[in-house]
């Protein structure tokens, strides 16, 4: 007997049970990633990493500021460019709010930062604020496998692994994937003009796609 195809409106349910059940196995993979990855005596700020196995690239910044650690949400100044600039180079089909963060986990995108501690900017951070960031790093591509490291800003690499970085990737690698440094998406980093900013974001987008 000849079976006929299930209607329109079963494979559309279908469809949207795989994929809340892919976003919701990403998301207990980031919770197990951040429970196991940061030292139990690190000073820990209020913002979570947003991250899973096998993404595109995950975003690192330095360090989460007043804004992000009040709503716990990564970028979340409104005079910051980072969710515009994820749009506009294509990384996600839509704007999406800071409150929605979780929701790049299906764009293949993660995010986390260089440092816990919350300051009113990076120049307040110290030395000691990056102990371990490089190896924490090297566990989270270790155990994740991104397929890029996207460092938003320069500081936001300096501080696990030293050096001048200029923008663009780098020489270093963790096992295999590239580490590419962004232009810092801060308002304090005004003076570098918005087209300049989305060259390197649409750089990055290139090297992923």
């Amino acid at each position: 007997m000849r079976c006929s195809r299930p209607p329109e409106s079963v494979w559309l349910w279908i469809v949207r049970l795989v994929g809340a059940f892919r976003i919701g196995v990403a998301r207990r993979l980031a919770v197990v990633h951040r429970r196991t990855s940061r030292s139990p005596t690190a000073a820990r700020s209020a913002v979570p990493d947003v991250l899973a196995f096998g993404l595109d690239v995950v975003f690192c910044g330095i360090n989460p500021g007043f804004h992000s650690d009040r709503s716990a949400t990564h970028f979340a100044n409104p005079r910051n460019d980072f969710w515009r600039l994820l749009h506009a180079s294509g990384f996600t089909p839509r704007l999406v709010d800071p409150a929605e963060q979780d929701a790049v986990l299906g764009y293949g995108i993660g995010i986390t930062n260089a440092a816990d501690r919350t300051t009113r900017g990076s120049s307040d951070l110290r030395r000691a604020d990056f102990a371990g960031s490089a190896g924490r790093l090297e566990q989270l591509v270790s155990e994740l496998r991104p397929r890029a490291i996207g460092f938003v800003g320069k500081e936001a690499y300096r501080g696990p692994f030293g050096g001048r970085p200029a923008h663009g990737l780098q020489e270093r690698r963790l096992g295999e994937t590239p580490l590419f440094v962004l232009p810092s998406t801060s308002p304090a980093n005004a003076a570098v003009p918005w087209v300049e900013r989305l060259r390197w974001f649409r750089a990055l987008r290139e090297l992923v796609a």
